[in-house]
């Protein structure tokens, strides 16, 4: 604030400044008061420039810190955004890692899942092979047996016609001796 002061004064002359007119009780110290009062005024006229540079000095201070408090604002409004949205990254990266721990922990699992169905895979395969294997041989056996059994067959279909051809000898055998023993009766 800028606060002016005015004198007014009234001049004989234009070098001379006179103050309004007073009275003292002699006249002889007019001359001497006027200097001291001049000086005072001339003081005063300083002091008042002096705080009036002191004034405007502060208010450009004021101004510009003014502007300072502004721009701080400013950043500080900006700064406080970039916080919440750093917040928000945290916030958004904590759950992305509490889901890649899950997912690390459900993938963990889905491993050591897929391990045991690969190890029951290759038991089964394992067996698989074994039991082909067990069929082969079962086949090659039963196919051994089947001909074992089809040349036992033949053996049994060849005893049974010599068994054949020896009873019609024997019924031929036996005709001819009961045609002999009655021939011999007969005699």
């Amino acid at each position: 604030m800028v606060t002016s002061l005015t004198c007014t004064l009234s001049s004989a002359s234009t070098d001379s400044f006179l103050l309004p007119s007073f009275r003292t009780r002699s006249e002889s110290s007019r001359p001497q008061r006027l200097a001291t009062l001049r000086s005072e005024a001339d003081a005063a006229v300083a002091r008042a420039e002096d705080a009036e540079g002191k004034t405007k000095k502060l208010d450009h201070e004021l101004m510009t810190k003014d502007q300072e408090i502004v721009s701080l604002q400013h950043k500080i409004a900006n700064l406080e955004a970039d916080v919440e949205k750093a917040e928000q990254k945290l916030v958004d990266a904590k759950s992305a890692k509490d889901d890649e721990e899950t997912h690390k922990t459900v993938n963990d699992s889905l491993n050591r899942k897929i391990a045991l169905l690969e190890s029951e895979l290759d038991n089964a395969e394992k067996q698989l092979r074994e039991t082909t294997d067990k069929l082969r041989q079962v086949d090659v056996k039963a196919e051994h047996f089947e001909r074992q059994v089809a040349r036992v067959e033949a053996e049994r279909d060849a005893w049974e016609k010599k068994y054949e051809e020896a009873q019609e000898k024997y019924a031929a055998s036996k005709r001819e001796l009961e045609e002999l023993a009655s021939q011999l009766e007969s005699i």
